[in-house]
């Protein structure tokens, strides 16, 4: 009752306002201070403004509120961590899935990271016989024990 009361006396007052200013031959601007003083008077009529205060006024709507801004945090935390982490739960998933399927070879002298079995002679010349020397069975890892040499671990 006492909302529709001020957005009456809101839309009076723009209203007189509108009329002032017309008196003074401002006729856009009064046109479109007597637009904008009408909206009050209509969110009045139409029940907007009883539906706003009803929800304004009720601890139910403010815990739903709550629950639903609690549930955005925990989704945006969710969303930070795994931006963190690099990965995301399909790549996740998929890293599982690999790792159950796969096999390793135990006496593989060296890891498959090179171009695969159609590359031909061309990628053996490429490489550096100083590399292919150095290579023994047992010394698979020895790029990455360097690297963590490198950083002290």
């Amino acid at each position: 009752m006492l909302a529709e009361t001020i957005c009456s006396a809101v839309s009076a007052a723009g209203l007189g306002i509108a009329a002032v200013t017309a008196y003074r031959k401002r006729f856009l601007t009064a046109t479109r201070i007597a637009a904008y003083s009408l909206v009050p008077i209509g969110l009045v009529l139409t029940g907007v403004v009883e539906w706003i205060a009803g929800i304004a006024f009720k601890p139910s709507v403010w815990l739903g509120f709550g629950v639903l801004g609690l549930s955005w945090l925990l989704f945006m935390t969710t969303r930070a961590i795994e931006r963190r982490s690099g990965t995301t739960r399909a790549e996740r998933k998929a890293a599982r899935a690999a790792g159950r399927n796969e096999a390793v070879a135990p006496g593989a002298s060296a890891p498959s990271l090179g171009a695969g079995v159609g590359a031909g002679p061309a990628a053996t010349a490429a490489k550096p016989k100083k590399k292919q020397e150095a290579a023994a069975p047992g010394d698979d890892f020895s790029d990455i024990e360097a690297i963590l040499k490198k950083h002290g671990i």
